[in-house]
């Protein structure tokens, strides 16, 4: 990221200090919740295990959860920003989408009746827009690779996904220049899925592969992540 875009992060992370205040409960609290979070935090993104923009989403959807029990889970990959090698931060991108999926199939499993939702920010929203998708499609330099991609989950456990909420996803054109898949959403997934893009932010908006500018890092403070907590709730 740019000297500026700093400047700027560092001014949300002020304003999302000063407005919330938000306790994540560990992944394995006691007993099935009503709802579990499973979040992916942006490329190198501060803020904890689910990032800043995390944080926010998951503070707007506890208040809106009221008594519902809320479980959240910060996907365990490196969020790597080293995008001079394409190899090593394609790995940190299976590496988010492997702990995505096990994090999902396991919830399916031991909690049955519990609602998942997925969210992810910027390169996040990658992972977890690949990770509940179906097959994904390499390009044809990197196919030699294309037995490290996951598989899909299966369906019976994509149906315990009750929403996914997309800051920032990589756009079609961003991710093209970059030499990575392109982000579809299973079919059956798209009524669940809510995609959030400032006007203007490089990475989601269809410009060309280049750093992301000053709007990129808005998302926690400019009201998406309340409506995102609304449209969570009204698929829960």
């Amino acid at each position: 990221m740019t000297t500026r875009v700093f400047v700027i992060l560092s001014a949300v992370l002020t304003m999302v200090a000063a407005g919330v205040t938000v306790q994540l409960p560990v992944a394995s609290a006691q007993g099935c919740p009503d709802v579990s979070v499973v979040f992916a935090r942006g490329t190198a993104e501060p803020g904890g295990p689910v990032g800043v923009t995390g944080t926010s989403f998951v503070a707007a959807l506890q208040t809106q959860l009221g008594a519902r029990s809320l479980r959240v889970y910060g996907v365990n990959y490196p969020a790597s920003a080293d995008f001079q090698n394409r190899l090593a931060f394609a790995q940190t991108v299976v590496d988010g989408i492997d702990d995505t999926q096990r994090e999902v199939t396991s919830t399916a499993a031991a909690c049955p009746r519990t609602r998942i939702v997925l969210g992810g920010y910027s390169q996040g929203a990658a992972v977890v827009g690949y990770a509940a998708g179906d097959s994904i499609s390499v390009k044809q330099q990197y196919r030699r690779f294309a037995a490290d991609i996951p598989g899909p989950l299966a369906r019976d456990v994509r149906g315990h996904i009750a929403a996914m909420v997309l800051f920032a996803p990589p756009s079609h054109r961003f991710l093209d220049d970059a030499g990575a898949p392109d982000l579809t959403v299973d079919p059956a997934l798209v009524p669940r899925t809510v995609r959030y893009c400032i006007p203007g932010d490089t990475v989601c908006d269809g410009a060309p592969l280049q750093q992301p500018n000053g709007l990129h890092v808005l998302y926690a403070v400019d009201g998406d992540t309340l409506s995102a907590a609304r449209f969570a709730v009204s698929r829960i």
